[in-house]
């Protein structure tokens, strides 16, 4: 076996793509709509990581998705989780679990899909205003 993607489904896609692309940084692969099936499906993959993919999935005609059609999170490994965290935050995305040990650090995309950011290598030294940041919701 291999490892395909994993799909999300999204309520709103314009504001999808700029929590996936703009703040998070991965790039759109491919798109594709289908006017039968009412749906638009997006790829999107870290730069680098093509074979590890994202698929959005927007379906036309509203739905509000709960906890129930969602699921743990997706995990992305960052080069600096500090750089990541206070560009996410200055992009107005709550970090819900600071990078208080220089490792982990969650945050929530605009469907409350759970956002897990990992340290690539050994975790940084402990620094605020992280060290000091409560969990802000759930993650």
């Amino acid at each position: 076996m291999k490892y395909l993607h994993t799909m999300v489904r999204v309520s709103d896609l314009k504001e999808s793509l700029a929590f996936y692309c703009e703040n998070l940084g991965l790039r759109v692969i491919r798109q594709t709509e289908n006017a039968k099936g009412r749906f638009t499906l997006v790829f999107l993959a870290a730069p680098g990581d093509d074979l590890a993919q994202v698929e959005l999935t927007y379906n036309w005609d509203s739905e509000t998705y709960t906890g129930g059609r969602n699921f743990g999170h997706l995990a992305y490994q960052v080069e600096n989780i500090y750089e990541i965290c206070e560009r996410l935050q200055e992009s107005g995305v709550i970090i819900n679990r600071p990078p208080r040990d220089g490792r982990m650090a969650f945050v929530r995309s605009p469907d409350n899909i759970s956002i897990e950011l990992l340290q690539s290598g050994n975790a940084l030294p402990p620094q605020e205003p992280w060290l000091s940041m409560p969990n802000n919701g759930e993650w």
